[in-house]
């Protein structure tokens, strides 16, 4: 073995021995776990005794069970309403940021915070803001406009439609960030191509930019969905589900079967159909990706 690649091989060894630590620490806390939960999924678990073997009985059940797939219809709204909302708004924003000022530097900066913010404090600042009565903030600007103050979490028929709404709000400055990113790819010619041909800023956005950020906006939508199906703690401390189940998707649903009525291996059947369609979607975006390389 030569001096390059001895040395080679002792670096490895070290960046592996240094890794090992965290890599065990992951392994112990995340797989386990997940496997174990995946194990649970074909028991009636006993808390001080011994499981039963029950088989595909859990999965029967929780798919049988209405109020989980009412759960499943809410998450399915919820995860594509904010997805096309929020790619929408913030494809809107990038373009009217697009340059180089320092303004416009400043003012992507600031955009960015609600993406940085803890849920539980955009949950605590929408709650507030949500405020059902006529004194609340947004109904007191509502009523500038003439519209009668809304219940927003309050009430089943507006539950949904104002969690969206807060979703859309942190969802935006994120996918902002990566639409500036992909209209920085884009090829400066075709506009200028573009620009010779006589072509309006509507054909040129419809033309060149759009096309531009085909794959931006599948990966924005892609990883918007993914998010969508796996949202808990934006409804946990809203709504906690409610009002009547208004708000309930799959993860509080879970959460409920759990640490609620303590059935765990209905809970662990769910999470395990919960992952399997996470994996199904990533791996459907992976694919996809590796089709256009």
């Amino acid at each position: 073995m030569t001096t390059a690649r001895r040395r080679a091989a002792r670096e490895t060894l070290v960046a592996w021995a240094f890794l090992l630590p965290a890599l065990l620490a992951f392994a112990y806390f995340k797989f386990l776990p997940m496997l174990k939960g995946i194990q649970f999924s074909f028991y009636k678990v006993n808390f001080g005794g011994e499981n039963t073997w029950v088989g595909w009985n859990n999965f029967r059940t929780v798919l049988g069970d209405p109020a989980f797939r009412l759960a499943i219809w809410h998450t399915v709204v919820n995860g594509i309403a904010v997805a096309v909302i929020s790619a929408a708004i913030a494809l809107v924003v990038a373009l009217a940021l697009q340059g180089g000022t320092r303004s416009v530097h400043f003012v992507r900066s600031a955009i960015f915070l609600p993406a940085v913010t803890s849920v539980a404090i955009v949950a605590e600042i929408f709650k507030l803001l949500y405020y059902p009565s006529a004194q609340g903030p947004l109904n007191m600007l509502l009523g500038y406009v003439g519209i009668a103050p809304q219940p927003f979490f309050s009430s089943p028929d507006t539950a949904l439609a104002s969690l969206i709404g807060m979703q859309v709000w942190k969802a935006v400055p994120y996918d902002t960030a990566i639409f500036i990113a992909g209209l920085a790819t884009i090829n400066r010619d075709l506009y200028d191509a573009a620009n010779v041909d006589g072509a309006s800023p509507w054909q040129r956005f419809m033309n060149v930019t759009l096309p531009g950020l085909a794959p931006t906006l599948t990966i924005i939508l892609t990883l918007a969905i993914i998010r969508g199906f796996r949202v808990f703690t934006e409804v946990y401390t809203t709504t906690g589900g409610g009002p009547g189940g208004a708000t309930d998707v799959v993860m509080t649903r879970i959460y409920k079967l759990g640490f609620e009525t303590f059935d765990y291996g209905l809970a662990s059947a769910a999470s395990t159909l919960m992952f399997i369609v996470t994996a199904v979607l990533t791996s459907l975006y992976l694919l996809r990706t590796w089709k256009k390389t």
